[in-house]
C-alpha cells in the first residue's frame, strides 16, 4: 500500500506555458477589476453568459499560471490552459474588438 503513495506520478509543468497563462490572464483581471466598461458590448450592455465563460478562463490562467495542479480530472480539465486560452482570447476578442 505504501508503494502505491510513494510512487505518485509527478508531472513537471512547462515554465513557458506557464508563463503564457499568467501573462494572458492578467491584463483581462485589471481590465475587468479597473474600467469593466471597457468590456460592454455594441448596445452598452454584458454579455452575462460571455462574461462568465472569460472569467474561467481567467481563473485557469491564474491557476495554470502560478503552477497549481488540481488532482480531481474535472477541476483539472476546467482550469488548465487547453480551456483557459481560448476562453481568454474570448475575453481580448470582446475588449478590443467589440
Amino acid at each position: 500500500m505504501t508503494e502505491v503513495a510513494i510512487t505518485a506520478e509527478t508531472v513537471k509543468p512547462n515554465k513557458f506555458a506557464m508563463a503564457i497563462s499568467f501573462l494572458l490572464a492578467l491584463p483581462l483581471a485589471a481590465v475587468l477589476l479597473i474600467h469593466p466598461a471597457m468590456m460592454l458590448d455594441a448596445n452598452g450592455e454584458y454579455s452575462h453568459s460571455t462574461m462568465m465563460y472569460i472569467m474561467i478562463g481567467i481563473s485557469g490562467g491564474f491557476i495554470h499560471g502560478v503552477g497549481f495542479i488540481p488532482k480531481f480530472w474535472l477541476w483539472k480539465w476546467l482550469f488548465g490552459p487547453f480551456l483557459a486560452w481560448p476562453l481568454m482570447l474570448l475575453g481580448y476578442y470582446t475588449w478590443l474588438f467589440t
